[in-house]
Order: structure tokens, then sequence, then C-alpha cells
């Protein structure tokens, strides 16, 4: 039987107001269309559901049983197709994906972990790995949010820019570039490492290093940062990565930071996220806490510089 779920609303105003007129007065129809009403839901559920006594109508023993129910649906549903406006943090329970690159989640999760706990305890935080190739896992679902260094190409994600980075040498103390101001030359000349999840040992660099004519020598690619600075710590090699999201990892290590001498653009940081969420008000108090969290490490005064040093100096 194909039942009409519009009845359930008709059954609970019957329940509640306890006669024909008084349900079709608050469900703001006729008293003949509210009487057709009680009659389909008697014919669905087999029962007479309300019964008159002299002047008054009285719900049968089923009609009582259930009132309590189909109230509780009623509800429910309307709970379900209203407007979200309100969000309680405090009892909000979900699971949330997030991908970041990977210098990223070292330098910010801490704090994003911190921020969401405490406003939203049954929250709980996917941190996942960069894949291996540009999969549109927004679109699928599978990530809530996710980090880019340019807008996204599908027109169905939307983005927020961050703020934006210089690249940054960074290197062993004591390392050969650090003894002289560095030139696109010396610089071309050392021997270096590439950060790729995908193992590319080429990028803008050296397109940019081509325009100069010059042409360096890349021995290794690195999946992650981490990995990439523990071979410059433990190397002669030189890595080009990010100044402000690999900063705190940089000192950790004791490594030495030089300036690119190259005209080399900003690394823009934008947050991306599928269309679906835009009027989500957990995913919005998300995104919220996520970007306050990446602002702050772009606008700290302990993470800014006054003045950015002459080539050749480290920094």
């Amino acid at each position: 039987m194909q039942l009409d779920l519009n009845l359930l609303a008709a059954l609970d105003a019957l329940l509640e107001e306890g006669s024909v007129q008084g349900a079709a007065a608050r469900l703001h129809v006729t008293s003949p269309a509210m009487s057709r009403s009680l009659g389909r839901i008697r014919k669905a559920t087999g029962d007479q559901i309300l019964v008159r006594t002299g002047r008054h109508m009285t719900p049968t023993t089923r009609a009582l049983a259930m009132r309590t129910q189909v109230h509780a649906l009623v509800q429910q549903a309307h709970h379900l197709l209203s407007a979200q406006t309100e969000l309680d943090l405090a009892r909000l329970e979900r699971v949330f994906t997030v991908r970041w690159h990977d210098a990223l989640a070292t330098t910010c999760a801490t704090a994003l972990i911190a921020a969401v706990h405490r406003q939203a305890p049954g929250v709980q935080l996917r941190l996942t790995a960069e894949p291996g190739d540009d999969t549109p896992e927004l679109r699928r679902g599978e990530v809530d949010l996710a980090s880019s260094d340019g807008p996204p190409s599908l027109p169905d994600i939307r983005h927020r820019l961050i703020g934006r980075d210089r690249l940054v040498l960074a290197v062993r103390p004591g390392h050969s570039l650090t003894q002289q101001p560095v030139t696109p030359e010396r610089y071309a000349a050392a021997d270096h490492l590439t950060v790729s999840r995908r193992g590319l040992l080429h990028n803008r660099i050296d397109d940019a290093l081509s325009a100069l004519g010059h042409k360096r020598r890349v021995i290794a690619s690195a999946p992650t940062t981490a990995t990439a600075l523990q071979l410059a710590r433990d190397t002669d090699l030189v890595v080009t990565l990010p100044d402000v999201v690999t900063r705190s990892a940089r000192h950790q290590l004791g490594l030495t930071t030089l300036p690119v001498p190259l005209d080399l653009p900003e690394v823009p940081l934008h947050l991306l996220w599928h269309q679906r969420h835009d009027n989500d008000p957990a995913h919005t108090w998300l995104r919220e806490t996520a970007t306050q969290t990446l602002r702050t490490l772009f606008t700290s005064p302990s993470q800014q510089e006054p003045n950015r040093p002459p080539a050749g100096v480290a920094i």
C-alpha cells in the first residue's frame, strides 16, 4: 500500500485537537478536507482513531498509544526539512576529514585540533595526507576541507585565500651558500632537492633559472616537507620551500635559511571545500575555525619579520 506521509501531520493534529474542526484550523485546511483525511487514516490503520461520544470526539485505545510517537515523527520531519538556523556545538557529533599539505598540517594541526575540541568536544577530525594525483575528493565527499596553492579548476569547488608566502632556501649550518652572498649562479651550481608527492624533479624554479640562462642540478625529490628538511640537515642538498609554513620545522632542525636569489611570485594558500557545504552550519563553523587558525600563522607578530634581509644574509 502506498502511504501518503501527509497523513501523519493530519493524524498529529487530530490527536492533539481532538476534533476535525480544530485539526482543520490548525493545518489551515477546510473541515471537509480534514474529514477526508480522517477517513483515509482510518482506512490505512484499520482503526476509527476518533469516535464520537455525545458532542465530542474521543481517541481510541490505539490512537492514545500512538499519539506520542506520531507527534515525535512529525516534529522530527519538521526539523529535518526546516532551515537550519542554530548550531549547538556542545552537542555536535560529526567526523570531518581535512586534507592539508604536510607542512601546513605539521604547523597548524595542533592549534586546529585544540580549537575544535574546545568548542565541540563531540567532533572528530580525520587528517589525511595529500593524494598522489589531483582526484576530486571534495566533489565525492571524501574530504571536507583541503589546502591548495592555487584556486580550484572545478566550478563547484569553493575557495578562500588565506595568505601569501614567499620562498626561501633551507640548508645545513656551515653550508657553502652561507659563506658568500647567494647569487643566481651560486644557487644554480648547488645540489638541489625538490619536494613533490609525485616525485617531480622539475618545477617553476627551473623555469626561472632557465630564463636567466642557468640550469640547476636536482639530485633527488622528497615526498614530504619533513623528509626534505631532514635531508637538507644531513646533506649538502638545498631545498627551496615556503617560508611561513615551514619556519617552525626549520627552527627545530637548526637549519639556516637564505633568501632565494630569483624574482619569484609569492605562494598563495587557499582553503577549499565543495559548494554542497555552503549552507551547512557545522561545516561553516569548521571552515571559519580553520581560517582563523591558518591566518594566525600569517599575522602573528612572532611569525612576521620587520624587514626582508638582502640576498646572501642568513635569516
